[in-house]
């Protein structure tokens, strides 16, 4: 008997980390849906030809309609059911890309890209809160989540290159197409194998705070992205400041209502409140190692924009190996201590990017260990934090928490761009003036003071003597601003050290948590 006990408990959790496995999918499309468009830009610009404007929004729609309605598909998943809203939102998301391969105008492909952000909203949260009770066991489930957590940052990374790969071979329609079989084949396995989930007490959606959520939300993340790449303006400002007001109107209608979309007492708790904070923080932090490597590959060190890419996906390796190491760890030593370590790595890391010289010891190999130490510190971060909330939350609010996660993810990419953005223009501007020849032409000066590649562009039309000295002044610029990028990125994470500590401190917690 309990021989036959053991035989059925194995089967079942085989066939859950098979599920682990279906939920992946979703998981990698949507993902990789946020970056796969960075090498079509120019075959979308050729053939569609969108104004500055709609090219903005052909790239930014998706990313902001997705953090937008999280909180909302969250909450939808734990009222309906959460594999019922994984596979409508499956075949809006096939039905959408099919859209979107075929977009005659740049009218009808920011439409499509709106209506992915819809669907894309809707599969992020259910499968998070599937892996909530699918793994009841709190050592299983942490493993999961680390594979989960691997998944999700895998996608980012491995979108431009499959859409490289694409773009060179296919229309650039084929970067939508892709979703199509992944979706197909999610609904054919899903009814078998992902067991149905709801919340057992049947709460209305307040329309009111949904409505909200995703003005405060898309207004705040719209105006911090165009602050960052555009330079400050009036409308996005004005557009940063309400989304702001909206949000505290939000937060006032949360604390009055019986059945509140987010539980914001709960967040008033330290240990939810903050591992939310830190998980807001670890994605700043990665967004930021993101974009300092990213331009850094292309822009100081010349290479095109695939094999910058190519490069990136190594420090990916150490990714994949650092979030099940972290899993096991936290059952040992307790979730706490070792997500701090995470932001010590990662601070560690940013450390190293400090080191890298033009003309000293390998730049492309500094680059890649301290991006590797950065990206292995922040995702071991992410992993716990999501297992630990998700965790501690009822099982009747995981879509809802799900949502909240990674709501909390989208804001803290978007902060990070914006913020650590500004700190790159503005030690950059600061540091070329006085390193570029004298008696440039005003045009070219201007080109180059603003940016590396504004200087790559003005060096274009210069004689060879000069170009080659005003390249090497902005590389020369460019690196002040990425170490001094990388000292505010570590030191942030040096006091999100200390935060995490005093934050998930209690040891009762962590024990029971570890156990």
């Amino acid at each position: 008997m309990t021989a036959a006990v053991q035989k059925g408990a194995k089967l079942a959790g085989r066939k859950e980390w098979i599920a682990l496995c279906v939920l992946c999918l979703p998981l990698m499309v949507v993902s990789m849906d946020v970056s796969v468009l960075f090498f079509a830009a120019p075959a979308i610009a050729e053939d569609l030809r969108p104004t500055a404007t709609e090219q903005l929004w052909i790239f930014d729609v998706y990313g902001f309609v997705l953090a937008g309605l999280l909180l909302t598909m969250g909450a939808v998943g734990d009222r309906i059911g959460r594999r019922r809203l994984l596979m409508l939102g499956s075949v809006g998301f096939a039905l959408s890309s099919l859209l979107a391969a075929y977009a005659h105008s740049a009218e009808t492909l920011i439409l499509a890209r709106g209506i992915l952000g819809i669907a894309g909203s809707t599969l992020m949260p259910s499968t998070l809160a599937l892996v909530r009770t699918m793994f009841q066991d709190p050592t299983q489930r942490t493993k999961a989540m680390s594979v989960w957590s691997a998944v999700m940052a895998s996608g980012v990374t491995v979108g431009p290159i499959i859409g490289g790969l694409l773009i060179d071979k296919f229309s650039w329609g084929s970067v939508f197409l892709i979703n199509i079989p992944a979706m197909a084949l999610l609904l054919l396995i899903a009814p078998t194998l992902l067991p149905e989930s709801r919340s057992s007490v049947r709460t209305r959606i307040d329309a009111a705070s949904s409505v909200l959520a995703l003005v405060a939300i898309l207004s705040v993340t719209y105006g911090v992205k165009t602050i960052a790449e555009n330079g400050w303006a009036p409308l996005p400002a004005v557009l940063l400041a309400a989304g702001l007001l909206v949000g505290i109107v939000f937060v006032r209608r949360q604390l009055i209502l019986k059945h509140p979309l987010i539980d914001i007492r709960a967040l008033m708790e330290r240990r939810i409140g903050g591992s939310i904070l830190i998980n807001f923080i670890a994605t700043f932090a990665l967004m930021a190692n993101s974009m300092v490597a990213t331009q850094f590959l292309q822009s100081v060190l010349g290479y095109d924009p695939f094999v910058a890419a190519l490069w990136s996906v190594l420090p990916s390796v150490a990714v994949g190996a650092a979030a099940p190491i972290a899993a096991k760890l936290s059952l040992t030593i307790g979730r706490p201590r070792v997500m701090a370590g995470g932001f010590l790595l990662s601070a560690l890391g940013f450390g190293v990017l400090t080191q890298i010289r033009l003309e000293g010891f390998s730049p492309l190999v500094i680059l890649l260990v301290g991006a590797g130490l950065v990206a292995s510190g922040i995702v071991s971060v992410m992993t716990l934090v999501a297992d630990y909330v998700v965790g501690v939350a009822p099982a009747d609010r995981a879509g809802a928490v799900g949502g909240l996660i990674e709501t909390s993810s989208e804001l803290g990419g978007a902060f990070g761009i914006a913020l650590l953005g500004c700190v790159l223009a503005a030690v950059y501007r600061h540091t070329v003036s006085p390193l570029l020849p004298a008696g440039l032409a005003p045009d070219a000066s201007a080109a180059a003071g603003q940016t590396i590649a504004g200087a790559s562009a003005a060096a274009q039309r210069l004689p060879s003597d000069t170009a080659s000295q005003v390249i090497h002044a902005s590389r020369e610029a460019y690196l002040s601003a990425m170490h001094a990028t990388c000292l505010v990125s570590g030191s942030i994470l040096l006091l999100a050290t200390v935060m995490t500590a005093f934050l998930l401190r209690d040891k009762k917690v962590s024990a029971a948590v570890a156990a």
